[in-house]
């Protein structure tokens, strides 16, 4: 296959990484960088050091961006296209891909932020690749993964979801072995949702660890949680099932729990007495529940969803509760039955 990669973070560069060593019939994989300082140094060093040192890029990978704004030549001849950006990319690079003809699919997760004027709430990925580009056969690529394990080839699963079969079919075609392991989903809409609540839910985790809460405090906030990420699927038209899989269940105990989740990281430095500025600088990483958290809480308002949880972190991100009001907020709340 050949395989463009779009956008040289954390995760594409670990992606395109995986897909250029899978052993058998050799992958063509160019992964391309806006920034052409960038691309200069991985060529040079071998190594994509900003964002995943250590790790040796395979010299099978192609690297673009240096010499050319924009890989028009690969994505012409591309069997697949994926879209590494941070939310806030997605919309312009599915503009300038409106008339792929090879299946795409995308990797960030969250909510888009409103537009100014715009008079929406901020939508996922698959509802504005509706909106700006409705003939791409697309998808999305998403479940628990840390980047630097799928870049030093430890054992991961994701789940390729997309309502075409082609799409699903060209992920597993692109991504599994021996390492990485590709489940196919036609639910889009429930595997992003997953990847967008997932991210707020492991803010409020880490607040708990923040605060020493104990491990009884954490289980029930990855539990109701889930009951939060659920509900506002299925009123967004996903499967109840699919929050049990890997871009539900999967990825929220991962990101909740996982000492490399950045997510997890600002609420345990929320917890410390950090402000929400210096937690997300001392990052250097973007952290999406950061800025999909107040959409997440929006779109369930809109709809009549009823997100404690995802409430309380955006009380906290807002500075209208500090991390001891947060949880007591919770905890004060009447009782009720245990449901969705």
């Amino acid at each position: 296959m050949n395989i463009v990669v779009l956008g040289a973070g954390a995760w594409g560069t670990a992606l395109a990484i995986a897909a250029a060593r899978l052993p058998g019939t050799p992958h063509q994989v160019t992964l391309w960088a806006r920034d052409a300082a960038q691309v200069a140094a991985m060529r040079a060093e071998g190594e994509n050091a900003r964002y995943l040192q250590g790790v040796t890029l395979p010299p099978a990978l192609r690297l673009a961006g240096d010499a050319e704004p924009w890989p028009t030549a690969a994505l012409a001849g591309a069997d697949l296209v994926v879209v590494a950006t941070p939310m806030a990319g997605l919309r312009g690079m599915l503009e300038r891909l409106a008339d792929q003809g090879s299946p795409v699919a995308w990797l960030c997760k969250g909510f888009e932020a409103p537009r100014e004027g715009g008079g929406s709430p901020g939508l996922l990925g698959h509802e504005i690749q509706a909106a700006v580009a409705p003939r791409l056969k697309a998808g999305v690529l998403s479940g628990p993964s840390f980047a630097q394990e799928v870049a030093r080839g430890q054992p991961t699963a994701l789940v390729a979801a997309s309502a075409h079969a082609e799409v699903r079919d060209a992920l597993v075609s692109a991504f599994h072995g021996p390492s990485l392991r590709i489940y196919a989903n036609d639910d889009a809409v429930g595997v992003e949702v997953g990847g967008a609540v997932k991210n707020v839910l492991a803010i409020a985790t880490g607040l708990c660890d923040g605060l020493a809460l104990g491990l009884n405090a954490r289980a029930a906030l990855v539990t109701r949680g889930l009951a939060e990420m659920t509900r506002l699927g299925l009123a967004l038209g996903a499967r109840a099932d699919t929050f049990m899989g890997l871009s539900g269940l999967g990825d929220l105990v991962l990101t909740a729990t996982g000492d490399l989740s950045r997510n997890r990281k600002v609420g345990q430095l929320l917890a410390q007495g950090l402000s929400l500025q210096q937690a997300v600088d001392s990052l250097g990483h973007v952290a999406e529940g950061v800025y999909s958290a107040r959409t997440v809480v929006q779109r369930a308002r809109l709809l009549g969803v009823d997100m404690p949880i995802s409430e309380g972190v955006v009380a906290l991100l807002d500075g209208r509760l500090q991390p001891a009001q947060a949880v007591a907020a919770l905890m004060g709340r009447d009782p009720k039955e245990e449901t969705l």
